[in-house]
């Protein structure tokens, strides 16, 4: 048990007069990163709990996917520090290939060059430099946010350590035959000129022009077939034309050639499944190099694949007068010249079609069939599939199970080379033979042998991120005590990318690490926790083009890092999104101040933490709220296990502002008044324990004024070490609970009575209470006269209205003297006005709810809201009529 807090006079002294959380939280992070709070010891006998973050770009900012993701993140490392665990967070960056690439090229056109005018030494070296002077963002968002990372340990995708693990898994698997060089179809940029990965390519509704052309003869009576395209310049790329095996239009053409009208080529009819003979004409053209569709049919049909395009997206090649011309400029160009020689059959108009965009620089992609770096994905998939159906790795929720193995069961070679400086260059040198060897990690290329110009993927060294950052390939402390990671935590929305790397890398070099480190070490993270997305207060997704993402740290700098935290912990819940607006993250930061001014009060009446006296010695009050905070602890520690955060701090926030600080401290103001040294003693031990428990497990959601709050009532070092509440081991006490609901529901229909009748809060009404004896609330009549404002009824007391309370035993009667508080004539002409007001309103939504033709065609949503205003209305007649009959009828 912590020590006794120091006395009211001087802990009350030492909280500032308002809470002002941009006068402390910076303050406050630096002192725990000092204190060394965050910092891990691997040579620590406690249990270990290690989480990595997932990398953010180097380049970006934290978005609300990302706050979310922290947020949730620091709560469980928090948590499990205050549980005795060893804690170990790992911060760092990735080095995000195309958008570093990107933002260090365009500062070059700035100054009137390009990358090709340095050279490609020169040009990383710049990039080294941007990252030294404005790499450091999100170092600093992390900050304010409150992350309780370990920044001793702090790496990044490029830094040594990660290089040569990166060589090293590069070279095993080259060796294995898992990875190899071939030419496949990729997503093509052409103003990045590289191949992208498929989670940097986003799809959009376009409108274009679906265009039906004629190949063949133009005599209607000689072998012709009509296909239709959005993509006309990829024509010159045709190498067949495609129809259905079994439709009959055209069984007699299948094996036939056709003339292409623009190159030296004959185009083939050949019959595959693939085609839909029901869409169009039920014919289709073939460009294996420039679809994915027709790659595969290509390969199917042994079709020459000719690539038509250069790497910024002109033709090229075909030896026709569109050579050279963009592909645009060739779409038009390919239609006009294909409208001159007849064989445009029609034009539509808009027609609405999906495109992939890249996500960097704007652009459809182009698909192009070029010379890649491949990984062989069929083992690796498999091995992470198997590591979560054997459960291995856990994945919450459940229910996204599903969409893993839908991923990884049908996972396609994945392309590893990106045609860029920046990165991981591939481990690969060419000798001037043709033959080629490749380096791990302390090797060396042959003399005359030059190195492959590409790089690796991005998601390459950040699949490795679990084991690399803790020092893989060799292995040390912080590999044998923090590997596996006990959670991952990201966004449903990137498991089939990010997490499917880590995972099948982490299976791949299983059993290496494992004889390595003598320990079990299959996956890389025995759980993963799947969050939905961040979207704004009406339920739409977040996006610059729509103007409704919000700047986390525009919210921290207005209503503190606490609030933001709480806000976004609140609405977190297994795979579930979560919307967000002004309104929440105002609530949030009403309730740290309702916190703050909670603890100021109980410091100003002497509140201590020390042992409490024996049960028996306490009042019911103290009972009931010491019962409902070992629930609340019991329903947090839950929260926490079932990763289900919102639950847990729904549970800390109503049982802190609507039991304890609406409740139990305005019953304990009535405690103090009673004169009782031994019920103040108590009372001042009950409200510091609470609130001492209170703080340490709101600690992990708002870190910052729990810390404040937590030192100045307990006088400890800090709340960040603190250990978490323990169960308690007394059984619920039912008699005081139920006492305590009584009174409270007493109070509060007393209270209703008197709000319907207008008496002001201030003035006190003489009362007749009948059966409270009965009710087993004698020992509550000081209570019910302070909170309800009520006197004893005098000798002259003379009723103007009676209520009943059913309560837990029987029913109580008060009776009530309100004359001389209100002027009644008046109250009654304001409670008509009303009860005609809400008659009108029942009546006009019974009839729109008694309309057949209505409810048939009104959404459900709408007939819900409308049945729900009829309720309001309804209650609230039923309410004003009570209050007029109690007033004596309508005036």
């Amino acid at each position: 048990m912590t020590e006794s807090s120091p006395h009211a006079e001087t802990s009350s002294a030492t909280l500032p007069k308002t809470w002002d959380p941009g006068a402390h939280e910076a303050e406050l992070y630096r002192n725990w990163v000092d204190a060394g709070y965050f910092t891990a010891d691997a040579a620590s006998e406690k249990p270990p709990f290690s989480i990595v973050l997932p990398p953010p770009n180097v380049t970006g900012s934290l978005h609300m996917g990302h706050a979310l993701d922290h947020v949730l993140m620091d709560a469980m490392c928090r948590q499990r520090r205050m549980r005795g665990y060893e804690v170990l967070w790992l911060p760092g960056m990735d080095h995000a290939g195309i958008a570093t690439q990107s933002l260090v090229e365009r500062q070059l056109a700035t100054e009137g060059i390009n990358r090709g005018d340095i050279g490609r030494d020169d040009f990383i070296e710049r990039v080294w430099k941007w990252k030294a002077e404005s790499g450091g963002t999100i170092g600093a968002q992390m900050r304010s946010l409150g992350d309780g990372v370990d920044w001793s340990r702090e790496r990044f995708t490029m830094d040594d350590g990660l290089s040569r693990a990166v060589q090293t898994v590069f070279k095993q698997m080259f060796d294995e035959g898992l990875i190899y060089r071939a030419e496949r179809l990729v997503n093509w940029s052409p103003v990045l000129q590289t191949a992208i990965s498929d989670i940097e390519v986003k799809y959009s509704d376009v409108e274009g022009e679906l265009v039906s052309f004629r190949y063949g003869s133009l005599d209607d009576t000689q072998p012709h077939i009509v296909v239709a395209t959005t993509r006309l310049e990829t024509m010159l790329g045709d190498t067949a034309i495609a129809v259905h095996p079994d439709d009959d239009r055209y069984r007699h053409l299948v094996g036939t050639e056709l003339d292409h009208p623009f190159v030296d080529r004959r185009i083939p009819v050949v019959a595959d499944d693939y085609v839909d003979p029901e869409f169009g004409t039920g014919a289709v053209k073939i460009t294996p190099a420039h679809d994915p569709n027709d790659f595969a049919l290509g390969a199917r049909h042994n079709l020459p694949m000719p690539t038509m395009m250069d790497e910024t997206a002109h033709v090229t090649g075909t030896g026709t007068e569109f050579d050279g011309l963009d592909r645009y400029e060739a779409r038009a160009k390919i239609r006009e010249v294909l409208a001159e020689q007849g064989r445009i059959v029609k034009e539509v108009r808009p027609y609405l079609h999906s495109v992939g965009h890249s996500e960097r620089s704007g652009e459809p992609i182009e698909p192009r069939l070029s010379m890649q770096w491949w990984v062989r994905v069929e083992t690796l998939a498999k091995a992470a599939g198997d590591a979560v159906r054997s459960g291995e790795t856990v994945i919450h929720p459940a229910s996204l199970e599903p969409r893993w193995f839908g991923w990884v069961d049908d996972m396609h070679d994945w392309c590893i080379s990106r045609q860029l400086w920046w990165g991981h260059r591939i481990p690969v040198w060419y000798g001037p033979d043709g033959d080629m060897v490749c380096v791990g990690p302390g090797e060396e290329a042959p003399a005359g042998y030059v190195q492959d110009n590409d790089v690796l993927d991005t998601w390459f060294s950040s699949g490795l991120w679990p084991f690399s950052t803790m020092g893989w390939p060799e292995v040390g402390d912080d590999l044998k005590k923090f590997y596996p990671t006990s959670v991952l935590v990201t966004g449903y929305d990137i498991i089939f990318f990010w997490v499917a790397r880590m995972m099948m890398f982490g299976t791949y070099v299983a059993k290496s690490l494992g004889e390595q480190t003598g320990t079990d070490t299959p996956v890389p993270f025995r759980n993963v926790f799947l969050h939905g997305l961040v979207r704004d207060e009406h339920g739409s997704k977040m996006s610059k083009s729509k103007g409704n993402g919000i700047d986390p740290l525009d919210w921290v700098n207005q209503y503190g890092a606490d609030a933001l935290r709480f806000t976004l912990a609140r609405g977190a819940n297994p795979g579930g999104d979560l919307s967000v607006g002004e309104g929440h993250a105002q609530s949030s930061r009403n309730f740290a101040t309702k916190l703050f001014n909670a603890t100021k009060f109980a410091l100003m009446n002497g509140a201590a933490v020390g042992d409490l006296p024996a049960r028996d010695q306490l009042t019911d009050t103290d009972r009931w709220i010491l019962d409902r905070l070992e629930q609340v602890r019991a329903d947090v520690d839950a929260g926490f296990e079932a990763y289900e955060f919102s639950k847990a701090c729904e549970a800390l926030f109503h049982f802190a502002w609507d039991e304890f600080c609406d409740w139990y401290l305005e019953l304990a103001k009535v405690q103090f008044a009673r004169g009782d040294d031994a019920v103040t003693a108590a009372t001042k031990l009950v409200l510091g324990n609470v609130l001492d428990a209170l703080m340490r497990m709101l600690h992990p959601f708002m870190p910052f004024v729990t810390e404040v709050l937590w030192k100045t009532l307990t006088g400890g070092e800090s709340v960040v070490i603190a250990d978490w509440p323990e169960a308690s081991g007394h059984a619920v006490d039912l008699t005081a609970r139920h006492r305590v609901e009584d009174t409270q529901r007493l109070i509060t229909e007393i209270r209703r009575f008197r709000s319907d009748q207008g008496v002001k809060d201030s003035q006190r009404v003489a009362v007749e209470l009948e059966g409270l004896d009965e009710a087993g609330l004698s020992h509550q009549r000081d209570y019910l006269d302070s909170l309800a404002r009520l006197d004893p009824a005098g000798a002259d007391f003379s009723a103007t209205a009676t209520i009943e309370v059913r309560l837990r035993e029987r029913t109580v009667i008060v009776r009530i003297d309100t004359s001389g508080t209100i002027d009644v004539e008046a109250e009654k002409r304001r409670l008509t006005k009303d009860l005609a007001t809400n008659e009108k309103e029942l009546a006009g939504t019974t009839a729109k709810l008694g309309n057949e033709q209505f409810l048939s065609k009104a959404p459900d949503a709408v007939v819900d809201k409308i049945r729900g205003r009829q309720q309001v209305a309804r209650d609230e007649v039923a309410r004003i009529t009570a209050a007029l009959a109690a007033l004596g009828g309508q005036s």
